[in-house]
């Protein structure tokens, strides 16, 4: 991996500016992708973009920026697509944006050569696509911090990751109307979790092997009709939305459950069941619980260290099962009829057990 510092002005770096309008932003003469498929919408609000201009009015340096070449000789931004286009929104857009009531057109020639002379530092990396990602990593250890997914997509970058940021990375895309009732992190589209989840579903968690794989494909669809799919399913078989959902791992459960026959009108009665049952402590484990019965996913409640100190002395710490006698630490409080048999989590319902008891009754 060869990484250099490439000297460079503000009038080099704005040298043919053009944003299109629909994604696409270039710099440098034509030679920078300041907007490359990986990369966020720009985010800066009128305060931080400022705070740009101002760094460099007042020949203050800017953070260090970061580039990575590419084979046909052009350049794509890693890191500093919001201070590359602060700046180039202020010189080179007409009009651009106003500092202190004044535009760059307005400011005086001898300020206006100040900003345009301005020295950026900016680093270039080449290497393979592992150096290169091992890179991004490294770097990527302040300011606004790009995800996972905004590295991965960096990595393999192409006709594939364009096309699936028209479904998935967009304020407004189809992925964010149909699924953010049902996915974390609801406002962060732009940030690829909407993405990220669609892959991580799709390929059961192999999501660098997926994109690898797609890299070099026209159309994202696939996935796309993929996510839809899952999101219908899940609205036909939990027919009635509650917060709870959102954040469940839908697509694991749409993967092993779809080609089953279930019946919504018995699973919503469950669910109403449970969510009025005082052992449940985590509602969002109800919709998996129902399909793969795994009581984990509740967070039934344990009996508390009170209980099992008066349970333990009024057993004179001996084992219910093996009546072999244990200090306190070696033994586990355990319901005498469990929760699936309507068993509470109450003194009379409490016995305790040494640890090896405890284990194999759960085994059973």
């Amino acid at each position: 991996m060869k990484i250099q510092q490439l000297d460079l002005t503000v009038r080099e770096l704005v040298a043919g500016y053009r944003d299109d309008g629909a994604g696409g932003v270039v710099g440098y003469g034509g030679r920078l992708d300041i907007r490359p498929p990986f990369q966020r919408e720009f985010i800066y609000d009128d305060k931080e973009r400022k705070a740009v201009i101002n760094s460099i009015l007042k020949g203050f340096p800017l953070n260090v920026m970061y580039w990575a070449d590419r084979e046909d000789g052009t350049y794509e931004i890693i890191d500093g697509q919001q201070r590359t286009i602060s700046i180039a929104q202020y010189v080179a857009e007409k009009p651009g944006f106003s500092f202190e009531g004044l535009g760059f057109d307005n400011q005086q020639s001898d300020v206006q050569e100040r900003i345009l002379n301005y020295e950026l530092m900016v680093y270039v990396c080449s290497g393979t696509d592992s150096e290169k990602l091992e890179w991004f990593e490294i770097i990527n250890i302040a300011g606004r911090r790009l995800s996972n997914q905004e590295l991965l997509n960096a990595i393999y970058h192409g006709s594939w990751v364009t096309d699936a940021k028209r479904y998935f990375s967009r304020r407004g895309c189809v992925a964010y109307q149909i699924g953010r009732d049902y996915l974390r992190n609801a406002v962060k589209v732009e940030r690829q979790e909407y993405l990220e989840t669609a892959i991580k579903w799709i390929s059961e968690n192999n999501i660098r092997e997926f994109m690898r794989s797609h890299q070099h494909e026209d159309s994202a669809e696939p996935l796309w009709k993929y996510f839809e799919a899952v999101i219908d399913w899940t609205k036909a078989t939990f027919t009635e939305y509650r917060s709870s959902m959102k954040g469940v791992d839908w697509g694991s459960l749409y993967n092993a459950y779809k080609d089953e026959s279930l019946d919504p009108v018995k699973i919503e009665a469950e669910v109403e069941d449970l969510l009025d049952d005082d052992e449940v402590q985590r509602e969002s484990g109800i919709y998996p619980y129902i399909l793969t019965r795994d009581q984990r996913h509740l967070n039934l409640r344990a009996f508390d260290a009170r209980m099992k100190r008066r349970v333990y002395r009024k057993q004179a710490g001996i084992c219910a099962i093996c009546d072999e006698k244990f200090a306190i630490g070696q033994m586990e409080a355990d319901h005498i009829t469990p929760w699936s048999e309507g068993g509470k989590t109450v003194e009379d319902n409490c016995q305790i057990l040494c640890r090896p008891c405890n284990r194999k009754k759960a085994a059973k």
